[in-house]
């Protein structure tokens, strides 16, 4: 009886194992967004596009839906392309999701998009260059994609994507990217976004961009940073401002 246990736990052991090795999740393009903000954050929006063989396809549906099915187990499936590619060691990322697509049929195969949405602190760094402007410049260290002889690379079938606050202007940027194609005649005047495809060196990446802040956001700013260092105090002290100028205005009237 011991026996036919023992050979029992063997059987389904390598069925486990059988049903492993035949899956099949490759991964077939990866796109990563970075969508910069005015505080030196990012919202990143990564897809990841994945073709499952047929022996899978069940597999992926079942994950799909659980819900106790963790980041770690899912990289164990789908490989090391499953990984947040811009990520401040310092600070990690916040506001985690990860989302796995349906299937669909695209020339006769099972295809999917894996989701992952997060964000990142200092992926950028700021100083004032004169009253109301400020000259921003993209922090290199945060990319983690692939590591080659030379550096970071961007893989093959890869396309990464920088959205930029709207107003930049003064934008410098290297590698050239491939998108937009007119972006190096224009001198990248009026550009929202840049684009870079499959294979490009990044050990030398270098974004550089200015904006300039209207006359609203920096009242609105100051008088932050004077809630922030004086609390509710702070309101007492502009209502008694309020109070100073009018009863000025209306003395200096009369007389």
């Amino acid at each position: 009886m011991k026996i036919q246990i023992f050979f029992l736990l063997i059987s389904i052991l390598l069925s486990v194992s059988i049903i492993t090795a035949n899956a099949s999740f490759t991964v077939t393009h990866l796109n990563t967004t970075v969508t910069l903000n005015k505080n030196t954050s990012a919202k990143i929006t990564e897809v990841i596009n994945i073709k499952i063989s047929n022996e899978s396809l069940k597999q992926y549906q079942l994950d799909r839906v659980a819900l106790n099915l963790k980041l770690e187990e899912w990289q164990s499936l789908i490989g090391p392309t499953l990984v947040q590619h811009i990520i401040n060691t310092h600070f990690g990322v916040s506001n985690f999701s990860f989302i796995p697509g349906p299937v669909s049929i695209q020339n006769g195969s099972n295809v999917a998009q894996l989701y992952l949405n997060y964000e990142v602190l200092n992926v950028t760094s700021v100083k004032q260059i004169a009253p109301r402007a400020f000259s921003y410049k993209f922090n290199s260290t945060v990319f983690n994609f692939e590591h080659g002889v030379s550096g970071e690379i961007l893989p093959p079938n890869t396309t990464l994507t920088i959205n930029l606050p709207a107003g930049a202007r003064n934008i410098s940027v290297y590698p050239i990217p491939d998108l937009p194609a007119n972006g190096l005649a224009d001198k990248f005047s009026n550009v929202t976004s840049l684009s870079w495809d499959n294979g490009e060196p990044l050990s030398k990446f270098t974004l550089n961009f200015e904006l300039n802040e209207n006359m609203q956001t920096e009242v609105l700013s100051f008088f932050t940073r004077i809630y922030d260092y004086l609390g509710y105090t702070s309101y007492v002290i502009i209502i008694l401002i309020i109070l100073l100028f009018i009863f000025y205005t209306y003395f200096k009237a009369k007389s």
